[in-house]
């Protein structure tokens, strides 16, 4: 059997192992609050895919469904009290694949005021809420609602701690968005398998980090700030094209992989400009012709270590914005905008670097022991794991 038939089986085996539960996908409704004293309106968002699970048979529910599930499990309370609802809840127009409703609750006072939200949870234990809140005073805050607390005080709104917390914070919360986020250790797993020096692994490691710092800095001041559904699908994507890198490189076929990764991606775009799925059909152009390119360069390098570091760099202002989503769904302070990027930026190097000397320790004492398999089997293995968990996640993201 070839060596691009092996790990062609490897793939499909890996592919078959993949499943939802190892996604950083999650379940989850948008809900915008604005508060104007005892009035509250509420626009709140759900995927279409999300509104189906109220349905018994899983279809897509009527508006009069929608609304009868939502109206029970949506309000607001003033010094505990429910608010009552100023006019009947109704259907807005929202995007493709979206549904929208909007309430307006009027409420004895503006004292003490608790936003609600209860829907899904029942469902999904894990789904969460992304609510932005703007409050009297004119401030905007972001927070999320989840199963542990289905609801926001106003007062509280977004005072997640930060205002008053200092530099180890923003540090432990860099690491911590490392430590859970399997999406982003995978990609770091796929950084250790391309580098085969140590000189290699350094010019990764330094593309990474530039790209991810500089676009975390864009982020967060809100110079840009892209889709971060767009986000998601291109981290997933960068992991697949790490393991795609590695068996183009090990099969010695680029112009295969490279013709398969950007013919299904161009097939995407088509499908795409037939109204499937959720990505640009230019952002999918984009990332066709990027991967081809990569994987065809990449291939036909003998020492490709100077180019993977200007690789590595795109992939970083990629993740970049992967990081910055987890800061932007809390608060942020803005006159502590610079204490929090280097801290969370410094926490992000200490994670990656971590888990880069982790596993590269592991390499080590097991070769020391004599308890590894030849390298190429183990590359073999990683990398076809990786081409089919980024796939999965990848298209999981994009059409959902």
């Amino acid at each position: 059997m070839s060596r691009l038939a092996t790990l062609l089986l490897l793939l499909v085996g890996a592919l078959a192992w993949a499943t939802p539960a190892a996604a950083h996908t999650r379940s989850e409704s948008h809900s915008a609050w604005t508060i104007d004293g005892p009035v509250v309106h509420l626009n709140f968002s759900v995927a279409d895919l999300e509104a189906r699970r109220i349905m018994p048979d899983g279809g897509r529910p009527g508006d009069a469904a929608l609304i009868a599930y939502l109206a029970p499990r949506l309000g607001v309370t003033a010094a505990g009290t429910a608010c009552r609802l100023a006019a009947p809840p109704r259907l807005l127009a929202a995007a493709p694949g979206f549904r929208r409703a909007e309430f307006q609750y009027a409420c004895p006072s503006a004292d003490s005021l608790r936003l609600i939200d209860r829907a899904f949870f029942e469902l999904v234990s894990t789904h969460v809420n992304f609510a932005q809140v703007q409050r009297p005073d004119g401030d905007f805050a972001e927070q999320i609602i989840s199963a542990d607390d289905q609801g926001l005080d106003v007062g509280n709104a977004g005072g997640n701690g930060l205002e008053s917390a200092g530099i180890l914070r923003f540090v432990e919360m860099g690491i911590m968005h490392i430590f859970t986020g399997v999406d982003h250790q995978s990609f770091l797993l796929g950084l250790v398998l391309i580098s085969r020096r140590l000189r290699d692994l350094v010019f990764v490691v330094t593309g990474f980090t530039i790209g991810h710092s500089l676009t975390l800095a864009l982020a967060v001041t809100g110079i840009i700030r892209p889709h971060a559904e767009f986000i998601d699908a291109l981290v997933a994507l960068t992991i697949a094209l790490i393991g795609a890198e590695n068996v183009s490189v090990a099969s010695g076929r680029p112009v295969t992989v490279a013709l398969w990764a950007g013919g299904c991606l161009m097939a995407m775009a088509a499908l795409r400009m037939l109204g499937i799925g959720l990505l640009p059909p230019l952002l999918l152009i984009g990332s066709a012709i990027f991967s081809a390119n990569y994987i065809m360069v990449s291939g036909h390098l003998r020492d490709a270590g100077r180019v993977r570091l200007v690789v590595t760099l795109v992939f970083g202002l990629i993740h970049g914005f992967g990081f910055a989503a987890d800061l932007l769904e809390s608060r942020l302070p803005p006159q502590k905008l610079a204490e929090i990027l280097v801290g969370f930026n410094v926490g992000v190097e200490i994670g990656q670097l971590t888990i880069v000397l982790l596993l590269t320790g592991i390499v080590v004492l097991l070769a020391r022991a004599r308890l590894t398999l030849p390298r190429p089997i183990v590359a073999d293995v990683c990398a076809a794991g990786l081409v089919a968990v980024g796939t999965y996640w990848f298209i999981g993201r994009s059409f959902a």
